[in-house]
């Protein structure tokens, strides 16, 4: 098939581009400038120029493709919401099937009890609403696959764990908030870009899956490894200390809720095989 992708160029992207490709697929791919460009190239797919705010360009290389699948993403843009909208409109006037990366913070705080794709979710209450917007909107399309995943790890990246190496690193701790007990899901990027191939292979209705290993870690377990691979030290902060210093993203890190991956392991038949989270960050991709 011939996919069209945003977000090949970054993270997550770049690895779900080289599984579609090794599978088979022809990949055409945005990129913003010659930069990008070139990086999408070397992976193999066919740069398109343009960023997300390209209507029509985003339009006529969905028009052109059989599946379309959306992973790019600024956390840090305030008028996210706004671009992606319009993306997303120039997408679904094409009627091709659609994969719309979300995120397991759509969920509310459940204090440890497991979330399913049944679970409510609203923009009201999440630490991401607009891509509670962004499920909505996506899922108008006849086959449209969304993909809420947990924390993303492997290959040396992920923004949080870069960030808590960044911290260990340059300041000598990384720290959790209180006794960190709060658990999260993860995920290893090859395992998650493996169920995007998959997706992409079996469009099946509208359709919200949550990816996941079945494992969950302490955030004072990730802190610490994070903690002893930098040669650091990892600290406790009060949850008062923890929102002086982080802002809005501490009450993000006390948060715990599991994702239940039964419906992508049934759907798909999606084994992730990656190594742990911690493993990784002890003895793989990090050290």
């Amino acid at each position: 098939m011939h996919i069209f992708m945003t977000g090949a160029s970054g993270y997550l992207g770049g690895v779900v581009a080289e599984h579609l490709i090794k599978a088979g697929h022809e990949v055409s791919a945005l990129a913003r400038s010659a930069a990008l460009e070139a990086r999408v190239t070397a992976l193999g797919a066919k740069a398109v120029g343009g960023d997300l705010s390209s209507a029509d360009v985003l339009r006529e290389a969905a028009a052109s493709s059989d599946t379309v699948v959306h992973i790019a993403v600024d956390y840090a843009d305030p008028r996210m919401r706004e671009i992606e909208e319009a993306a997303l409109d120039a997408f679904l006037s094409a009627g091709r099937p659609l994969v719309y990366t979300s995120t397991g913070l759509v969920y509310p705080d459940t204090t440890g009890e497991p979330v399913t794709k049944g679970t409510p979710i609203d923009p009201e209450s999440s630490p991401q609403p607009w891509k509670v917007l962004g499920e909505r909107q996506a899922l108008q399309a006849e086959d449209a696959t969304v993909i809420r995943a947990a924390l993303v790890y492997g290959r040396g990246g992920s923004g949080l764990l870069e960030g808590m190496f960044a911290s260990a690193r340059q300041n000598g701790v990384t720290a959790y908030v209180e006794d960190g007990a709060n658990e999260w899901s993860s995920v290893h990027v090859d395992d998650l870009a493996a169920l995007y191939t998959a997706a992409v292979a079996d469009p099946s209705g509208r359709t919200v899956v949550n990816a996941a290993t079945r494992t969950r870690t302490p955030m004072r377990d990730i802190a610490t490894a994070v903690a002893e691979t930098a040669g650091a030290q990892a600290i406790s902060l009060t949850r008062a200390e923890a929102r002086e210093l982080l802002g809005p993203f501490a009450d993000v890190l006390t948060r715990s809720s599991p994702l239940d991956p039964s419906r992508a392991e049934t759907q798909y038949n999606w084994r992730p095989a990656g190594p742990s989270l911690l493993d990784d960050i002890r003895t793989g991709s990090y050290t």
